[in-house]
């Protein structure tokens, strides 16, 4: 809007300018125009009457409100024409002999053309600043929207919401944008679900050998030797806190994973991700079919439901 208006100005003032200036150049030669007309006849008239001058007659030469005054060579004046004003726009034409034709008119029709020239002109710029604003607006929700949505993309990658989508706006950078933010996804989501898988395994492994250190270590407690008995005593309680050191471990990270959960509509999710896998299960030459509980809703992170949905898709 402020480079419209700035343009407008620059454009518009000098325009106005000129504007107003060619009314006037107008009114002077269309004055002058009449003088010499009124010149013209008061010769013809001077070289016919032989020098009666009360011969002339200036009545019906020119419009009822301008005055015409007429300084003859014999040094006498002719007036015809109500008195115009003092600020009269004026032309004089000499007179070949000696003398001179002057007509004057009222300053105020000049000062009313340019008036309504002038309104002319400054309807045009509000015009012309509608327009730039009607343009601004749709330009500013055309480039706010998807800035929004890049915003709204970002934040969801932030909270673990790690799911691609296919929306783009037609605007070449904020396409290539949403196309980095979409490699961006796809590879922390990859990096995220290799560290669950390993952190899945660790414990799993953990698990299995803590579990069978126990079971040996409770044989070892059933010896009749009271020393061996103890020592396999106090193993085993160390071996039951770091089981419970792994459960706690774990459930924090559970706990971690389901601070950012919120309401979220089932069967929309479940669509989504059949939208996606639809290309790979018709390439597979096989159906891929939802049968869902109308507005059911579930508690959870939609980037966790979304990982959890499309691992079974995939099995």
């Amino acid at each position: 809007m402020g480079v419209a208006l700035v343009a407008i100005l620059v454009l518009g003032l000098p325009l106005l300018f000129v504007t107003v200036r060619l009314i006037g150049n107008i009114a002077r030669n269309d004055l002058l125009r009449e003088t010499q007309t009124v010149q013209s006849y008061v010769e013809d008239r001077l070289a016919t009457v032989n020098g009666d001058e009360s011969r002339i007659r200036l009545t019906q030469l020119v419009p009822a409100s301008q005055r015409i005054v007429v300084r003859l060579p014999s040094k006498n004046i002719l007036v015809e024409g109500p008195d115009p004003g003092k600020d009269a726009l004026t032309q004089t034409v000499a007179l070949p002999d000696g003398g001179s034709v002057s007509v004057s008119r009222p300053i105020g029709h000049l000062r009313a053309d340019q008036l309504r020239a002038s309104l002319v002109v400054m309807v045009l710029a509000l015009i012309s600043a509608a327009v730039a604003a009607f343009v601004a607006v749709l330009t500013a929700r055309r480039l706010s929207g998807p800035s929004l949505a890049m915003a709204a993309r970002a934040a969801r990658i932030g909270g673990g919401d790690f799911r691609v989508s296919d929306r783009r706006y037609g605007i070449p950078e904020v396409d290539r944008v949403l196309d980095v933010l979409d490699r961006s996804a796809t590879e922390i989501a990859a990096l995220v679900r290799r560290e669950r898988d390993l952190a899945s395994d660790i414990s799993h492994q953990l698990r299995t050998r803590l579990t069978a250190l126990r079971m040996r270590l409770e044989e070892i407690a059933l010896t009749d030797d009271p020393q061996v008995r103890d020592e396999a005593t106090e193993a085993l309680e160390q071996a039951e806190r770091l089981s419970g050191v792994v459960d706690e471990l774990l459930a924090a990270a559970r706990q971690a994973r389901a601070a950012d959960a919120e309401v979220v509509d089932v069967e929309q999710e479940v669509e989504t991700i059949l939208r996606e896998y639809q290309p790979a299960v018709d390439a597979a030459g096989r159906r891929l079919r939802a049968n869902l509980e109308e507005g059911l809703l579930a508690m959870a992170t939609p980037g966790r439901l979304h990982q959890a949905v499309g691992v079974l898709v995939d099995n």
